[in-house]
């Protein structure tokens, strides 16, 4: 299925394509391989971050961790923060500080910049699950940033390759891989409009293509679907390889649905999340705009499997 209404509609313009076909991350300044951080200095990422999101959590203030978080994480969690603090302007009355334990830090060595590393830690929400948080910076001089946040099963954490040193591989080349790092994000926009065998069967490819073809026509109301790639800048991927020769990859897209309702009628009435990020007035249609984040398995051969997937709404407007 391939979906098109006009330009975009929404204010956010489409990311231009900021790597090669290769998969490589274009980089500036030093060119002797350094790990990207310190055990210290992730440390101290980390809690900075975690610091930052708890404020920002209590008070529903986006402007309070907005230097601690960017790229696919950053504009999901600004987000949910913006409506939040419109439908809940005194703060969050249920507000239950995250707390991160036994944190592991995966750290690449790399040349140049940006700078990147994995922190997998044990949390007091989400389960058993694994927070698997990467944090970023484009220059020296800048605070590291979470980038990315996925929920992984504890199985589903793979052992990564490391040197002497035990610093980590990054994963930027294609070389070796079923899928370029580079290339996943146009993949699986493609693939949730065309279909294909890029991606294992899944709740998060068969399954979307499924439930959007059920869902596209229904009674007094029309559902169209558009998926973008994102790669720009912060919104990157990163990966790290893996000691079976494949890698964990993190990658981000952005997706719209518009509803349309049949003439005389009104699209249906929208929770208050979606309400507090809406502009324009709700009329006969309604388009909505999301960011994903994902983590997927990519092997030497064969396909893609999708380890985690968060999305979140981040701006809608009415027509």
């Amino acid at each position: 299925m391939s979906i098109t209404w006009g330009r975009r509609v929404l204010p956010a313009a489409a990311a231009a394509l900021a790597l090669t076909l290769s998969g490589c991350v274009v980089v500036h300044g030093e060119r002797e391989v350094l790990p990207a951080a310190t055990p210290d200095e992730a440390g101290g990422a980390l809690r900075a971050f975690t610091d930052a999101y708890n404020a920002a959590d209590k008070a529903y203030d986006p402007s309070l961790d907005e230097d601690r978080v960017t790229g696919a994480f950053g504009a999901i969690d600004g987000a949910r923060l913006k409506a939040r603090q419109a439908n809940h302007p005194q703060g969050n009355e249920r507000h239950e500080p995250l707390e991160l334990t036994d944190a592991r830090y995966t750290i690449p060595a790399k040349a140049g910049w940006p700078r990147w590393f994995l922190v997998d830690a044990k949390a007091n929400k989400g389960g058993d699950a694994r927070w698997m948080l990467v944090f970023v910076k484009e220059r020296k001089e800048e605070p590291w940033q979470a980038a990315y946040l996925t929920l992984l099963n504890p199985a589903d954490v793979p052992e990564f390759r490391k040197d002497e040193q035990g610093y980590a591989e990054p994963a930027v080349g294609g070389d070796a891989l079923a899928v370029a790092p580079s290339r996943l994000s146009r993949a699986y926009a493609d693939y949730l409009g065309e279909g294909g065998e890029t991606f294992a069967e899944g709740p998060h490819t068969s399954v979307v293509r499924e439930q959007r073809e059920k869902n596209e026509k229904r009674p007094g109301l029309v559902r169209q679907f558009k998926d973008e790639p994102l790669v720009a800048g912060d919104y990157a991927p990163l990966g790290l390889r893996t000691v079976d020769g494949g890698a964990l990859v993190f990658f981000a897209t952005r997706h719209f649905e518009k509803l349309t309702a049949a003439p005389g009628t009104e699209v249906p009435l929208q929770n208050a999340d979606v309400r507090a990020l809406t502009t324009g007035e709700v009329g006969q249609t309604l388009t909505m705009e999301y960011v994903s984040q994902q983590a997927v398995r990519v092997p030497r051969r064969g396909q893609v499997v999708f380890l985690g997937r968060v999305p979140g709404l981040t701006a809608a407007r009415g027509e």
